[in-house]
């Protein structure tokens, strides 16, 4: 489905989450498509194995490079046919949103610590200018979080012009997904993450305790690094959990996968300060059986409970415990969910269907409709 739309997308930078759904707008629409990253990449993020791709694909423009590529960055700002404004600067839009083209923000949920904090006049001010004094304008929401349009609906904005969307790290389609699943190590449980409070690296130990004490014969491989790695490795030897759960440290999103494709269960724990959580796109895609917070970001949107995974009721480990248990018991259940979490991926939740329909949508919005997707990326929300 070939377009002459003329379509940019802005963020901080160019992470490999976000080249698929790029590509597949290349491919869309050819030169047409813009990526502008408006910062260096951080160094902690080389440091964990990410790569600066900015540098290494032709549709990207890096508008911090030089003045000249700053004054394109703002020339596609105001003069494509539509822009997706991501994590940047609002001055790349300011002359577009005068003229009332049509635009769509990119965004996680608004407020991780509570929508108490509208009451803090800075965030008021920067709501106000961000959302609020442009919702009339020609301005729509694709939300990267199942709370983002809640969130936007409580000050007032993009009501019935939020959609389902999110990010869309690499698809991987296997010739026979049955045979990976059969492959999985046995009871092989998998958590992956940075050692951080609110992704709680705790949770899949208290359920490694509960396992053992039990007397499952199971291992947890647990993947990454943080300020609590001490914390974890104590609490692993105080528990005497070495024989069963191992650290593997930081690895590449290469790495990752590969690790998650040889695991059979995969514990996704952070509470409603993880905005997306692309682990859990990979890890389906891995066809691994997943148990997930659900406040999370992407988990109302990617798991149907019971159907391609399982949610767990935020903060309750012992809910999290049953869940995990439920599926070491039944061999069946944790095969059935892995092969459904990877069709999900693969043909709902990845970048080429997303890209076909956001220029659907697009479509609709310029001749007056509602969008024609009930479910996935680009319904309603």
């Amino acid at each position: 489905m070939k377009s002459n739309l003329t379509i940019t997308f802005f963020s901080n930078f160019l992470l490999h989450h976000q080249t698929p759904f790029c590509e597949a707008m290349v491919k869309l629409l050819g030169n047409n498509f813009k990526f502008v990253a408006t910062e260096r990449i951080p160094e902690e993020r080389l440091a964990m194995g990410y790569s600066d791709l900015s540098k290494s694909v032709d549709y990207c423009v890096n508008s911090y490079e030089s003045e000249e590529s700053y004054k394109t960055a703002m020339e596609l700002g105001e003069n494509s046919d539509v822009v997706i404004m991501g994590d940047a600067p609002d001055e790349f839009i300011t002359e577009r949103l005068r003229q009332n083209k049509l635009t769509f923000r990119y965004s996680e949920r608004y407020f991780k610590e509570g929508r108490w904090r509208i009451l803090d006049p800075r965030v008021f001010i920067y709501r106000y200018k961000h959302d609020i004094k442009n919702r009339k304008k020609n301005l729509y929401m694709l939300c990267a979080s199942a709370y983002t349009a809640p969130d936007c609906r409580f000050i007032g904005c993009y009501n019935n012009k939020a959609f389902k969307w999110g990010y869309f790290p690499p698809v991987k389609k296997y010739e026979d997904v049955g045979k990976l699943i059969s492959s999985k190590r046995r009871a092989s449980i998998l958590w992956a993450g940075r050692f951080l409070d609110w992704k709680h690296p705790e949770a899949p130990l208290y359920v490694a305790k509960r396992l053992k004490d039990e007397g499952y014969d199971f291992s947890l491989d647990i993947i990454g690094s943080g300020e609590l790695e001490q914390k974890i490795r104590q609490d692993i030897a105080k528990n005497g959990l070495e024989t069963c759960v191992k650290i593997l440290g930081t690895m590449s999103p290469e790495k990752v996968r590969e690790n998650m494709e040889q695991s059979e269960i995969f514990l996704f724990t952070s509470d409603k300060n993880e905005g997306w959580g692309a682990v859990l796109n990979e890890s389906m895609n891995s066809g691994c059986a997943v148990v997930a917070s659900r406040a999370i970001g992407s988990v109302p949107y990617l798991i149907k409970d019971g159907e391609d995974g399982l949610i767990y009721k935020d903060g309750n480990l012992k809910d999290l415990y049953q869940k995990v248990k439920f599926l070491l018991d039944n061999k069946e259940v944790r095969e059935n969910l892995g092969v459904s979490a990877y069709q999900t991926l693969t043909e709902t939740w990845n970048a080429d269907v997303a890209a076909e329909r956001f220029i659907k949508l697009i479509e609709s919005i310029k001749e007056g409709k509602d969008t024609p997707f009930k479910n996935g990326p680009c319904s309603k929300d």
